[in-house]
């Protein structure tokens, strides 16, 4: 594939490439993008009407749309990249007793592939942190969003022409073809790793066809526990912003726990605030006596990531069963208690396993933006080599330098 060769190549020059220089791309970027904004909005026009003929889900063509709001946001997040320190560089000096001096600095990871699904605002984002971090990427959108992504590339490879950087540090992978991305993942020689983002289907052939190391991001089977001490006028409106301000992404809630002790008085109100929201509840057995309008949850919704307006909710008995159950059915993304109690936050805090754990806030706020990191290439749901959101440091990696006066080893 010789997308991943130019890749390679491109990789080279830009790691060397100063803080300056990558800082005019991103902002010949920015620029380029407000400068084609019309021309975005119609290929995504177009992407959306073909969407929509295919029958695409309305949760996912809401992934989709970009409006003028959105594309403005993806320049703020490039600009934002501009007041952030250069990740590369810099490091920690080790003397040693023979006289060697190590220099443990931060270098980029190389070429990296991102493969995601439906949103192209991610097109920008994710190129911006890596041209910030001195990274070359290959991207491959989703094939709904083709036409979107192919003019914002145009937009930012010019941006990068612009400012004296090879423009292959930039390249989408254009043929929808699923085979293009099997011959990706042979690319071991070019490709230093593979990022996919999106729904479960996608990580999972990711992670069993790729021969490249992968980082496992996205899939968010997201729980709010409503503790017995929760305040509950909190726990309602943490409730309906994690579940419903923006229900298809991976942040969004999708499992309710509420402990028993508080289940009669909290359930029928804010589930029927919910439901009036256009939100379906799947219940328990023990849900549905509370509240008759929540249809039978099954055992496989208790795994699954809906990505739409579907919360399923169930009584548990105690903290214990509640982190227990998100430790077996969670993606390990972002769960959240809902508590005044400190001993049982704390508890909660220690025994949730996930990259993001929160008390009293709603999981909406696990993102690159939000965590004061510009954008995020993804929310890294396993522990290497980055995990939670993955900013300009998670784009890097150690290289040791050392300097000597003509050691040699005894």
């Amino acid at each position: 594939m010789d997308i991943a060769k130019k890749a390679k190549e491109a990789s080279y020059k830009i790691a060397l490439s100063s803080t300056t220089v990558k800082n005019d791309a991103l902002t010949y970027m920015a620029q380029a993008l407000e400068d084609m904004k019309d021309d975005i909005i119609s290929a995504n026009q177009e992407d959306v009407s073909n969407a929509r003929k295919n029958g695409l889900k309305e949760s996912l063509i809401e992934r989709l749309t970009l409006t003028e709001q959105r594309i403005s946001g993806m320049i703020e997040g490039l600009l934002t990249l501009l007041d952030l320190p250069d990740p590369v560089g810099g490091g920690t000096i080790i003397k040693r007793p023979n006289g060697l001096t190590l220099l443990k600095e931060k270098v980029p990871l190389g070429v990296i592939g991102i493969i995601y699904e439906s949103r192209p605002n991610v097109t920008s984002d994710a190129a911006g942190l890596c041209i910030k971090s001195g990274n070359a990427v290959i991207l491959r959108g989703g094939s709904e969003a083709i036409n979107s992504n192919k003019v914002i590339v145009k937009a930012l490879c010019s941006g990068l022409k612009r400012a004296g950087l090879p423009e292959s540090c930039i390249q989408l992978i254009e043929d929808t073809d699923r085979e293009r991305i099997q011959e990706l993942f042979k690319m071991r020689d070019y490709v230093d790793v593979i990022i996919p983002r999106g729904g479960g289907a996608l990580i999972k052939n990711v992670v069993e066809n790729s021969k490249i190391p992968v980082i496992e991001t996205g899939e968010g089977n997201c729980h709010i526990y409503v503790d017995e001490f929760a305040d509950l006028p909190m726990a309602e409106k943490i409730l309906i912003n994690a579940k419903t301000s923006r229900p298809s992404v991976c942040n969004a809630a999708e499992k309710l726990l509420v402990h028993e002790k508080i289940a009669r008085e909290f359930l029928p109100d804010a589930l029927l605030k919910l439901q009036k929201l256009g939100v379906e509840i799947r219940g328990c057995e023990r849900t549905r006596k509370i509240y008759p309008n929540a249809i039978p949850i099954k055992d496989e919704d208790w795994p699954m990531e809906y990505l739409d307006f579907i919360i399923g909710v169930k009584v548990v008995d105690s903290i214990d069963e509640a982190i227990e159950h998100i430790n077996r059915f969670g993606t390990r993304h972002s769960e959240a208690i809902v508590t005044k109690d400190y001993e049982r936050a704390n508890k909660f805090l220690a025994g949730v396993d996930a990259a993001c754990v929160y008390v009293n806030a709603s999981t909406r706020f696990t993102d690159g933006g939000e965590f004061g990191m510009g954008a995020e290439i993804g929310i890294s749901t396993q522990k290497l080599h980055a995990r939670g959101p993955m900013g300009l440091e998670e784009l890097t990696t150690t290289k040791y330098l050392i300097l000597g006066n003509g050691q040699i080893r005894e």
